[in-house]
């Protein structure tokens, strides 16, 4: 069978500097084509190329859409696109955020995992979310090698952990026994094509999962969706989230492509967004007690007292609401009062 000459490589925080050291440990013969996924904001400088050409023998670059593929060459995934891999070259898309991130990891393993199989070798590295996780167990499924940075030797070991919980994984190493273990794959062959593993997603369902990243119109349009509706909604874009249950991974992903590696990702996201609204509430809180207060002015000045006083007491409301949403964000506790009446209120029949 065909030799491992796929490397799909993810890593988050703490991943530039463990990518840095593999890069300057592979040889420079190397019969592997390697791509990269590091998590980066949109408006981040795009260094990692030349950081690691700079670090080793082999010339890393950003690709082309199209672009096709060729062994001893590091593809790294430009800020702001999801990098994936088709038989023979290379596809960028913006499609929606995986795990909060464009680019995403787990896009590029299971594009390379549909696309070569058996041959495809995925590398986890430090990160400090869950990203790569669902998309290792996806190149599993497909007969690949899963390999996994050892997680006391990781930056940040959330990454690396999530991967070992959750993943049957082949090994786990110190960067410099990866680089040499990614050596001796490029040379061996393995027999399997794929993993047949009772309630784990088949080819299938990968393949509308990525049809779905795609925002493919058909699928779109389409009422079938991996795994089942839950009660969630999607923290992006508020459309339902679908569960995907891979053995004891329970992942969720939108209609609309929108993905999150687990539950507790769900809520992490949720809470940012709460945040925002709460933000949201509070300047418009702020703006109606203004209002307020010049309307009530005005009506001083015009003689129409009882108009005032209900501005005022609308002043005072507004004012009363934003503050208790200022205690809110702080994390300062409520006035004494506001927590009695908050209980009464909670407590009535």
């Amino acid at each position: 069978m065909a030799a491992h000459d796929i490397a799909v490589i993810g890593a988050s925080a703490g991943g530039v500097e463990a990518l840095i050291r593999l890069a300057g440990a592979l040889p420079q013969d190397l019969p592997m084509a390697v791509f990269v996924v590091v998590h980066y904001p949109e408006e981040a400088p795009n260094t990692l190329p030349h950081l690691l050409s700079r670090a080793g023998p082999l010339a890393a670059t950003n690709p082309r859409d199209g672009d096709p593929i060729e062994h001893g060459r590091i593809y790294v995934a430009a800020p702001g696109s999801h990098l994936q891999v088709k038989e023979g070259w290379v596809r960028l898309t913006r499609g929606p955020k995986e795990n909060y991130h464009r680019p995403a990891i787990d896009p590029l393993f299971r594009t390379a995992a549909l696309a070569y199989g058996a041959r495809v070798v995925g590398v986890v590295l430090s990160g400090a979310d869950g990203d790569g996780t669902a998309g290792l167990q996806a190149v599993k499924q497909r007969g690949g090698v899963a390999i996994v940075q050892d997680p006391h030797e990781a930056s940040f070991a959330r990454m690396p952990k999530s991967a070992l919980e959750y993943v049957e994984v082949d090994h786990c190493l110190p960067l410099d026994g990866i680089a040499a273990l990614l050596s001796r794959l490029a040379t061996e062959t393995r027999s399997k094509e794929g993993v047949e593993q009772g309630g784990f997603l088949m080819s299938d369902d990968m393949e509308l999962e990525q049809k779905m990243s795609e925002l493919d119109p058909a699928t779109l349009n389409s009422d079938e969706r991996p795994g089942n509706v839950s009660s969630l909604t999607c923290p992006d874009c508020s459309g339902p989230l679908y569960e995907i249950r891979e053995g004891e991974l329970s992942r969720y992903r939108c209609r609309v492509g929108h993905a999150y590696g687990s539950a507790e990702d769900v809520l992490e996201k949720n809470s940012d967004k709460l945040e925002d609204t709460l933000y949201f509430a509070l300047n418009k809180l702020q703006e109606n007690a203004a209002m307020a207060r010049r309307l009530a002015a005005r009506a001083h000045e015009a003689g129409q007292e009882m108009a005032a006083a209900r501005f005022e007491e609308r002043e005072r409301e507004s004012r009363q609401h934003a503050e208790t949403l200022r205690r809110v964000l702080l994390g300062s506790p409520l006035p004494k009062e506001q927590t009695s009446a908050t209980s009464d209120t909670v407590g009535a029949p």
